[in-house]
């Protein structure tokens, strides 16, 4: 008998030895494949860098430069791109465990992949190119360093996996993911942005509005290839443009990103130029070819994320079997597919099964409450692939404007300025087309509606003449934080919502960034580079909206505990400041960030008691005190930097999101991201400088670009930007050729 437990355990051991080998092997053979074509081109680019390490990338052909953007970035951090390009391809929670698989569900329930596909093969051939030699350039990268490749199978690549990642991507910055999210797990939505629509019925029997829960902060483990929860809620940016007649000299750009320090959507500055005539200066994010913002000799641009009603749900009616929908009184079968989800788990990987369902409306989610499809803007287009490089080679505002007007860049507002002296705010968006009745009957587009009626599918984008667009207001001015776009050019110049229809779903919300840079820009005589740096770099809160409420709740609380009315007393002289100088300002930035994301995400409104004794529990555990100076408690870290950082959540100079890390100290890791100043002088060439919180290499510890530019953005200093060839030269300290030819 003992003989037989023997045998029978160690049979058992091979077999769990198997299992586990199987497990952790099996995910890099199942996803070989054979459809992969990469570029068979050969490309030659010159990458000359900068004292800060900022590539400088010249070619002869875009295609070329398009390459050397690939090599470059590589250098710098191919430990992002290659998370990038296993979201890109349903791979990444093979990397990235469970939030990874999350990403590769969202892959296949919008179909990124067959969008590329279908799509792809219809973009000019100038731009395939382009993604065909950027693929190039990663797989030559990757063939040259081995070493540094941390998933089987995931090169070569071509331009279509990259364009994937492009479909899969921009949903998710008009918050795409904070729908799918909820919907997955079952859990009531936010209540959508825009204005409320009236209905001719409101006791009708239509499907109500979802009210929104609170969402938890990111457990942030890692930088991920997309902006995921907290992440994606709190994306925001600054943006201001100045016309020489306002300034006194130079037409402004300020481009004041507010992204992820680290991770697939944070900023890598870059400066490209060709011999077809593309040179511009500005940032992409990992797995693009080219530029998303900056400024060419021209002109030039920066975003903020708007937040427009981009999303329609409808609810189905499904038959018993749960395989049907019934639409204009007939029975469809819904479409469904099987795939699988790898989801590491320590030294394993586990295959993850999933339906992927679809019907004529978009992607189906199923949950305890119902299906409900998704439709939502863009949905299935892939001209923004065209449409950034086109902007990139633009020079002049009609020529620019007209590229926009397309309408294939789903969403971010534009903020524009030229060397003519023009500016431009446009309220960029390729919302639903929502007529204001269907039928004669008025419809309440920000609810979820109902499923079985072909005539509530909501068809293409509205058009670019309907978006609010701000061009030379009378103010001399322009300024965007993701507030609603009718503040942005000061009094008298600013638009009406009146004159836009609540089926748009513009949103009405302000943020405290909006509100006090509109009234700065306003009350500044003239908008000069000192003027400007002030109103940039300033760290305080005007007393309205959730600031004001916040702090009137704080003061209705009634309690015997001497360190809760401690810090009421103390809150209740705070200076409204972010500056590192009173005495509340570390207690009141651990406060604001609840009630930012209350009034930012229609979330509902924090317990003011609750969230003073969770600051008056922080700072008496880890400081011993209510009033550390805020300079201890917000800090800038990477490697062996630790430094003291100002500004708070929603403030100008933006400390948005934070880790609290086991010394209690908050290490930022989104606010103030890419900030670049750009002018023009009348008759001269363009200038400009910029800054990152880190430097070029974020991801490389031994580069000495790893946090080389931390000191100066700390003391709100920027950097020049070399964007000329002969000053380029000047300051190069490494010039070299990368090629696809190996015979060179």
């Amino acid at each position: 008998m003992r003989k037989w437990f023997a045998r029978g355990g160690f049979a058992l051991l091979v077999l769990l030895l198997v299992a586990f080998v199987a497990l952790a092997t099996w995910e890099p053979f199942w996803a070989d494949r054979d459809d992969v074509r990469p570029s068979t081109g050969t490309y030659t680019a010159e990458i000359v860098r900068d004292e800060f390490g900022v590539p400088h990338i010249y070619g002869e052909r875009d295609a070329d430069v398009a390459y050397g953007v690939a090599v470059a970035h590589s250098e710098d951090d191919f430990t992002t791109l290659q998370d990038v390009i296993a979201m890109s391809r349903g791979r990444y929670g093979a990397i990235a465990g469970q939030d990874g698989a999350a990403f590769d569900y969202a892959y296949h329930l919008l179909d990124a992949r067959g969008t590329a596909e279908q799509r792809f093969p219809e973009l000019p051939e100038d731009t395939r190119a382009l993604f065909e030699a950027y693929a190039a350039g990663l797989n030559d990268y990757a063939a040259a360093h081995p070493g540094e490749v941390k998933l089987g199978n995931l090169f070569p690549v071509d331009g279509v996996d990259v364009a994937a990642g492009f479909a899969l991507r921009q949903p998710f910055f008009f918050g795409l993911g904070n729908v799918i999210g909820p919907l997955v797990e079952g859990e009531p939505l936010r209540r959508e942005q825009g204005p409320a629509i009236p209905t001719d019925d409101p006791a009708s029997d239509a499907p109500p509005i979802m009210d929104g829960t609170r969402s938890e902060p990111l457990a942030y483990t890692r930088p991920l290839a997309l902006p995921s929860r907290e992440e994606s809620a709190m994306s925001g940016s600054n943006a201001f443009a100045v016309t020489p007649e306002k300034s006194g000299g130079p037409t402004t750009l300020i481009s004041n990103s507010h992204q992820p320090w680290r991770g697939g959507v944070a900023w890598y500055e870059l400066v490209v130029e060709s011999g077809e005539g593309w040179h511009f200066a500005g940032a992409n994010f990992p797995g693009s070819p080219y530029p998303f913002l900056g400024h060419n000799a021209d002109l030039g641009w920066t975003n903020t994320v708007n937040t427009p009603d981009m999303v329609d749900i409808y609810q189905l009616v499904l038959d018993d079997s749960g395989t049907r929908y019934r639409l204009d009184g007939k029975w469809r079968d819904i479409e469904k597919r099987t795939v699988t989800l790898p989801v590491r788990v320590g030294p394993i990987v586990l295959p993850i099964r999933r339906d992927i369902w679809r019907s004529v409306h978009g992607p189906v989610v199923k949950n305890d409450k119902g299906a409900f499809a998704i439709r939502y803007g863009g949905m299935g287009n892939l001209g923004q692939l065209d449409a950034y490089y086109r902007l990139n080679k633009a020079s002049s505002l009609d020529e620019w404007q007209g590229i926009l007007a397309r309408m294939d860049i789903p969403s971010t507002n534009f903020i524009y300025a030229d060397k003519a002296g023009n500016i431009a705010n446009i309220y960029n968006a390729a919302i639903p087309s929502r007529p204001a009745t269907v039928n004669g009957e008025r419809i309440d587009w920000r609810g979820i509606l109902p499923g079985d009626r072909s005539d509530l599918i909501t068809r293409g984008p509205v058009s670019y003449e309907q978006l609010p667009r701000y061009v030379n207001p009378a103010s001399g001015w322009l300024v965007e934080a993701n507030n609603n776009p009718f503040l942005d050019a000061g009094p008298g110049s600013n638009l009406s919502p009146e004159d836009f229809p609540p089926e748009l779903g513009i949103e009405i919300k302000n943020t405290n960034r909006g509100t006090r840079g509109a009234k700065l820009m306003a009350e500044a005589d003239v908008l000069d580079r000192a003027a400007l740096e002030r109103i940039k770099y300033d760290t305080g809160y005007e007393n309205t909206g959730y600031i004001a409420q916040m702090l009137r709740d704080v003061a209705a609380i009634r309690t015997d505990d001497e360190h809760v009315l401690a810090a009421q007393r103390l809150l209740a002289g705070w200076d409204l400041r972010a500056d590192n100088i009173g005495r509340a300002d570390s207690l009141a930035l651990l406060m604001i960030r609840p009630f930012m994301g209350s009034s930012y995400n229609n979330e509902p409104w924090p317990d003011a008691e609750e969230e003073l004794q969770r600051s008056v529990d922080h700072l008496l555990t880890h400081f011993g005190r209510l009033d550390p100076p805020m300079g201890e408690l917000l800090r800038l870290r990477q490697g062996t930097v630790d430094l003291p950082l100002d500004g708070g959540s929603d403030t100008l100079r933006a400390s948005t999101l934070w880790d609290i890390d086991d010394d209690g100290r908050l290490s930022v890791r989104h606010g103030d991201s890419f900030i670049q100043w750009v002018e023009w002088m009348p008759g001269e060439r363009v200038t400009s400088r910029s800054i990152q919180p880190f430097g070029s290499a974020t991801t490389r510890p031994d580069s000495p670009h790893y946090a080389d530019q931390a000191t100066l953005f700390i003391q709100h200093r920027l950097k020049p930007v070399h964007f000329w060839r002969e000053d380029v030269l000047a300051n190069a300290v490494r010039r070299y050729t990368v090629s696809s030819d190996r015979t060179r």
